[in-house]
């Protein structure tokens, strides 16, 4: 069967989905993001569909298809599980010179939903003579290239954005920053790149992208904030697009907060993208989750950078009498000190604790004591430590 791939500008657009299941599930958010105004004709629906039409999203008519409901539609989908009831709502929409895909019978459809992925501003549609899964596996191909930057795709009118994103970059493997970190990434003229920030990433920008070493190395060799800012200010103020690039979610003890009012005042367009954070990201890649149902109902995220005493905005005594889990970033230095405040506030002695050097790279390495024996153990940057009764259920992955 041979078609005609057209895209659809459906901004304001009708559109009527009869059935609430799982199709119809999967084809609505798609619309929605579309533009489409969404009316959906259906006895029940999908958790997914149900939450849309509660939240304002959708038009939600809960009764069965009766003849006349296409009638101010620009498009239509049956997506029920009756064949006849699918069958009657495109004989209608034929007649009224409706465009409509019956989710059920490819070849009695007038028009197909094509598999699809977006990235960077390309959308791919790939269609396989009614053969869904050969059109998956191709679009799945052809996703995998533009997001590996094997398959080049230059722009050529619509301009790179402007000002500067904030990208969180994950906890260490190239492979978990986020899609959109990595879009914008690959449209960066500059980047300001802390020592966390995976060097894979570097590695696939052009040679024509500046790289701005903003490494901040505990105790050692040390670029102030106020630097940081500076540059990325400068840099958008010329014209180019900054990204800032920090390990983990620069907001949290990332000092993302400064950067973002750095741009704000300055009058630069900035755009945040969270990132994968290490404090949950790290303990999961050791097995350890931070909550477990009956084992532990809250934990607390703290940094180490600054040891127990009037310099510490930790109310560590408080962390000890408690019963959650803590895990702790940039506390190498400081561990032993922590345990003890721990321990003072009535943490035992004998609680576990499991110490996450390098999470989710190659080199991740665990290591595993009490909180007393914390200050004695091994441990090296960048490590995640997490104590607490959780951190004895770490499983080896």
């Amino acid at each position: 069967m041979s078609v005609y791939e057209i895209g659809l500008r459906l901004e304001g657009k009708t559109v009527l989905v009869v059935g609430g299941g799982t199709i119809a599930g999967r084809r609505v958010p798609r619309l929605l993001d579309a533009g489409a105004r969404v009316r959906l004709v259906a006895p029940e629906a999908t958790t997914t569909l149900s939450d849309l039409a509660a939240s304002g999203a959708l038009r939600w008519e809960r009764r069965g298809w009766r003849a006349g409901d296409g009638d101010d539609a620009w498009f239509v989908l049956a997506a029920t599980d009756d064949p006849a009831v699918n069958a009657a709502v495109a004989a209608e929409a034929e007649a009224l010179r409706t465009w409509c895909v019956r989710s059920d019978d490819a070849e009695a459809s007038d028009a197909w939903t094509l598999a699809h992925a977006a990235f960077d501003g390309i959308s791919v549609a790939v269609s396989a003579s009614g053969d869904p899964r050969r059109a998956a596996a191709v679009r799945d191909a052809v996703a995998a290239a533009l997001h590996a930057g094997d398959l080049d795709a230059p722009r050529s009118r619509r301009a790179r954005p402007a000002g500067v994103a904030l990208v969180g970059a994950g906890p260490g493997d190239a492979d978990l920053i986020t899609l959109r970190g990595l879009e914008l990434l690959r449209q960066a003229e500059v980047v300001v790149s802390d020592r966390l920030a995976p060097q894979e990433l570097l590695d696939m920008l052009g040679d024509d992208v500046e790289i701005v070493d903003a490494a901040k190395l505990p105790y050692g060799r040390h670029t102030t904030q106020e630097q940081i800012n500076a540059v990325m200010v400068e840099r958008a103020r010329e014209g180019k697009f900054v990204v800032r690039l920090k390990g983990g979610d620069g907001f949290v003890f990332g000092r993302g907060a400064e950067e973002l009012d750095a741009c704000l005042d300055a009058g630069v367009p900035v755009e945040v993208v969270p990132g994968l954070s290490s404090s949950i990201a790290g303990p999961a890649a050791a097995g350890i989750p931070v909550t477990e149902r009956g084992v532990v109902h809250d934990f607390t995220v703290a940094t180490g950078h600054v040891p127990p005493g009037p310099q510490s905005l930790v109310d560590w005594h408080a962390l000890g009498a408690g019963n959650g889990t803590v895990v702790l970033l940039m506390a190498v230095k400081n561990r032993a000190a922590i345990a003890a405040a721990l321990m003072e506030g009535g943490r035992p002695g004998d609680t576990p604790v499991r110490i996450v050097e390098n999470a989710t790279t190659k080199n991740q390495t665990v290591r595993e004591c009490e909180l007393s024996g914390l200050g004695a153990t091994e441990a090296h940057h960048p490590s995640v430590i997490v104590i607490g009764a959780v951190a004895a259920r770490g499983r080896e992955l």
